[in-house]
């Protein structure tokens, strides 16, 4: 008896075209959709990796071909550019260093895709990504990924207990290379394609040129300085620049300088010692929590400042307007506004938000 009917996100990459042999072989009805985002960076001879290449397209309907499922492509530029390019674009004017594959995740594939999964009598929609969803009590619970080196829960911390309820990740309890024999298995095409590493939309994953050409503007050259005030360098413009960041500033000094902070309102970049990039303290909004409907008293937790760092011991402060104040019990190298912090005990996603400022520590 075939199961409930599953849309599939299908980027053209192994993951995702593993997905949907799974499902399909467990029974459901299998649609794959890929969408199209952006024209920005669609050049078929260009590097195949991204999901938004003509020769992604090619690949997700080759494999629908295969597995025979029908397979749809659905226009979401118009809202991909605002959700997602817009939102990165605004991130970088506002001295902050966006995550447009979490912003793609909440507002388009989480949010748009699953309107359209629904509009297709869909009772699930599905993706690649490296993470579990497990029922406990009344409530779902998302779950790191058996592959530690793949785990993608970090990414999803803004899923809400309706998404997660209509929400497969069949891909959750395996590691990469038995994906990739898995795809061997069912003759995918795909198996050994490589893994998209950079920005979709960015030609040549080159963020610098693309800013430049859409935010002129807001690239004023300044003074690259010292805490004190002590100017060292000259910068290109702020959003060419982003916490912990050493190289590139061409600055000739007795002791190396990192960036410390970016300061909006004078046009500078702050720079300083290796000491000075570390932070015990931050505050972070726009907060999203999955064990619970919110955060009501302050609690212990492992934190993940960015996608691929190791968590760290903290302590959770409830604060107004859905935000909260977090303590490190050790300082934290580099904590970048505009990044997302996700909350775990153990594997499991406690919830996350938007890191907005920082305490950064004292020198010396």
């Amino acid at each position: 008896m075939t199961k409930e009917r599953v849309v599939v996100a299908m980027s053209g990459g192994v993951d995702s075209s593993v997905t949907a042999a799974l499902l399909k072989e467990q029974g459901y009805e299998v649609i794959g959709i890929t969408m199209r985002l952006s024209e920005e960076n669609r050049d078929y001879s260009a590097d195949d990796r991204g999901c938004c290449s003509l020769k992604s397209v090619d690949d997700a309907r080759h494999v629908a071909e295969i597995l025979g499922i029908r397979h749809y492509v659905v226009d979401f530029q118009e809202i991909f550019q605002e959700k997602v390019i817009q939102y990165f674009i605004d991130s970088y004017v506002n001295c902050e260093t966006p995550n447009p594959c979490i912003a793609c995740n909440r507002y388009i594939k989480f949010d748009a895709l699953m309107k359209k999964a629904r509009s297709l009598g869909a009772f699930y929609l599905a993706t690649g990504h490296y993470a579990q969803i497990e029922k406990h009590g009344v409530r779902y619970v998302l779950k790191k990924g058996c592959d530690a080196g793949k785990d993608q829960s970090y990414a999803l911390y803004h899923l809400n207990q309706e998404t997660l309820s209509h929400f497969l990740l069949p891909l959750g309890k395996y590691k990469k290379e038995a994906t990739r024999e898995l795809a061997r298995q069912y003759n995918l095409p795909v198996a050994q394609k490589p893994d998209s590493q950079e920005i979709c939309f960015i030609p040549n994953d080159d963020y610098k040129d693309y800013l430049k050409k859409r935010i002129p503007k807001a690239l004023r050259p300044g003074n690259i300085c010292l805490s004190d005030g002590t100017v060292v360098g000259h910068h290109e413009g702020l959003p060419f620049y982003t916490m912990g960041q050493r190289k590139g500033l061409g600055i000739a000094h007795d002791t190396p300088l990192y960036v410390i902070g970016l300061d909006k309102e004078k046009n500078t970049v702050i720079v300083g010692e290796s000491s000075e990039t570390y932070a015990s303290e931050l505050y972070a909004d726009d907060m999203n929590w999955i064990l619970s409907c919110s955060l009501d008293s302050s609690i212990e937790a492992s934190a993940k400042i960015r996608y691929g760092k190791q968590e760290a011991s903290a302590r959770l402060y409830p604060m107004a307007h859905n935000a909260v104040r977090v303590v490190f019990s050790k300082p934290q190298r580099a904590i970048t506004p505009g990044q997302s912090i996700v909350f775990y005990n153990e594997d499991i996603v406690i919830g996350g938000g938007i890191i907005r400022s920082v305490t950064q520590m004292e020198k010396g």
